[in-house]
């Protein structure tokens, strides 16, 4: 009889809880959650439902939080460097260093996690090149359009080989070839043990990614397994649907036509069917 063999959980979450001042609502209301290796988590839900407090948190840029938080089984708020060095993170939005290179970037970026020189040199063109930017790594990032910094990110990301991936929208202003590409990675980055924890609103992309999809809504998990799951518990078809019957979202039909109607409005025409402005807004 074979051994079943016991994983431990990379990411442990127990009863976490956050909010910005004593006098305002907990943005986290008690989140429990273990997270495995290899696991792709599709981590998704609307505004404000706590998914860039749970991100922060665990990256060590938010530490005035209840509960606990284990990464690679220690807690990090007594351990609260160490790990850092085998996590990698797109932003949704970053702030780059815009008067450096491409190269220059990634240089500071490997010293930073204490890399050998010409291992960070031999990555960075690397990458470079299967990205389709070869020309540019010498060139000033601000010279970069947006897709090539979001390039540059994904690059500075893995330069280091993480064991735990943070992606926020990593794919917004990709092209389609490297959308592919992305794609393609992260699931083979899975198959050797790293875990993929993904936060997007572009449905389609995590119904398609995760092995696994947890949805937050109003700071707390309404939703948590596989696709197939879901979508048998909910009774519907897409990701998109589910997440609008579980955070309790159906007007997006009603609001689309009442922009439309007011794009549609003619100035002179109609008029009267605007409503007087007031002084204030005069």
């Amino acid at each position: 009889m074979d051994a079943v063999i016991k994983m431990d959980a990379v990411i442990k979450m127990t009863n976490l809880k956050m909010r910005y001042s004593e006098k305002a609502d907990y943005v986290l209301k008690g989140i429990d959650l273990e997270i495995m290796p290899g696991q792709i988590i599709g981590y998704i839900g609307p505004n404000g439902a706590g998914k860039s407090t749970t991100v922060k948190i665990m990256l060590g840029m938010i530490q005035s939080y209840e509960g606990d938080v284990e990464i690679f089984g220690e807690n990090i708020k007594q351990n609260a460097v160490l790990y850092k060095q085998r996590i990698g993170y797109v932003p949704e939005v970053a702030v780059i260093y815009d008067s450096l290179s491409g190269y220059e970037y990634l240089i500071f970026i490997g010293e930073l996690y204490k890399l050998d020189l010409d291992l960070v040199v031999y990555k960075a063109k690397k990458m470079f090149e299967l990205f389709g930017i070869k020309e540019a790594l010498y060139n000033r990032i601000s010279s970069y359009s947006k897709g090539m910094k979001q390039k540059l990110l994904i690059i500075s990301s893995l330069i280091h080989d993480p064991d735990i991936l943070f992606f926020d929208e990593p794919i917004s202003g990709l092209d389609a070839n490297s959308v592919m590409v992305f794609k393609e990675m992260i699931k083979l980055l899975s198959e050797q043990g790293k875990t993929i924890f993904y936060s997007s609103h572009i449905m389609e992309v995590v119904e398609k990614i995760s092995d696994r999809i947890i949805v937050l809504n109003g700071g707390v998990i309404v939703a948590d397994g596989n696709f197939e799951m879901l979508k048998e518990k909910s009774k519907e078809g897409s990701l998109q649907d589910i997440f609008n019957q579980l955070t309790g979202f159906n007007e997006h039909e009603v609001i689309a036509k009442s922009l439309v109607d007011t794009i549609n409005l003619d100035a002179v025409h109609e008029r009267d069917a605007l409503e007087p402005m007031t002084q204030q807004e005069v």
